[in-house]
């Protein structure tokens, strides 16, 4: 497995036309703009890239265009989670196909499945797929937590699955992933999914974050890992306390798709921010309070927050 990956890594919104179609236009300035913004790869079809909300032929429309269009700028992760295995084989086997990195895959939603299953599922995957695979644990989406010492016995049976984004409420949790798994497989990369985790993960000796912050403002999340990375730990906890902000701007709707979307938008890229359903769009007064969270986070100026008011 060649790629090693660590640091910063966005979850990528996905542009659509007002038709719900790929706007390929819109998705170039996206990746452009992450890649000359300093980001260490892309992750595309995350719970923000909306794959919950398309077709698999979709998916795999948007897997083919994205990883053309970065053309070996930056490694490519595509996330090919479902509810079943055999379509997470055919989306990662075409993942590959298309030329991505790796692949993220969520465990399977709407069933709890036993351990055995479970086991079962990623193992069946794991075989058939020759990219690197990051496990996705998101318990508040899926219904179902990876612990720490079921994802060792998946480590110790398959050596291409090398990392895993910990979007969980609990520190703890993502202490105890990187002490369970990085202990015994140092070079298993851990990554936080929500924003406020990122220093914490850090400073538990974890390797990123996948978050969708680094959409709208990419500078905070680079910022903070190589002000890390550099021990200029006063800046990284100023940078911190900024884009522990973010998720507040997430609770504005469910889901947030459109939320980022728009906040990319006040933030000057020039993007569509049309939605797939049944996410809606934004309506005119949680735009004012996204206006406010994103002033707050010293990502908009003051005089944006008058024009609000």
């Amino acid at each position: 497995m060649s790629v090693k990956f660590q640091g910063i890594i966005p979850p990528v919104s996905i542009i659509f036309n007002e038709q719900g179609k790929l706007d390929k236009k819109g998705m170039a300035t996206v990746i452009d703009f992450l890649i000359d913004s300093g980001v260490d790869g892309l992750f595309f079809l995350g719970s923000g890239g909306e794959f919950t909300q398309m077709s698999v032929d979709e998916r795999k429309e948007v897997a083919s265009f994205a990883t053309s269009y970065v053309n070996g700028r930056v490694p490519v992760l595509i996330g090919t989670g479902s509810t079943n295995t055999r379509e997470v084989i055919d989306l990662s086997q075409h993942a590959a196909q298309a030329g991505a990195d790796g692949v993220v895959i969520i465990n399977p939603y709407y069933w709890p499945l036993t351990e055995e299953n479970l086991f079962a599922h990623y193992s069946e995957i794991a075989a058939s797929v020759p990219l690197p695979i990051l496990l996705y644990n998101y318990p508040g989406l899926s219904g179902q937590d990876l612990n720490p010492d079921f994802v060792v016995k998946l480590v110790e049976a398959h050596d291409n699955i090398v990392g895993i984004k910990e979007t969980v409420e609990s520190i703890a949790h993502i202490r105890d992933m990187i002490l369970t798994v990085k202990g015994k497989f140092p070079e298993f990369a851990v990554f936080s999914g929500f924003d406020d985790h990122l220093l914490p993960t850090l400073s538990l000796g974890g390797d990123g974050a996948i978050s969708a912050s680094v959409n709208i403002a990419p500078e905070l999340g680079i910022g903070v890992y190589k002000a890390y990375k550099e021990n200029r730990f006063e800046q990284a906890l100023a940078l911190h306390k900024r884009m522990a902000l973010m998720p507040t701007m997430y609770k504005l709707d469910s889901p947030f798709v459109s939320v980022v979307k728009e906040a990319m938008k006040l933030r000057g890229i020039d993007i569509s921010t049309y939605v797939l359903a049944p996410a809606r769009p934004l309506g005119a007064e949680k735009i004012e309070e996204l206006k406010k969270i994103l002033v707050q986070a010293e990502l908009l100026p003051k005089e944006t927050e008058v024009e609000a008011l």
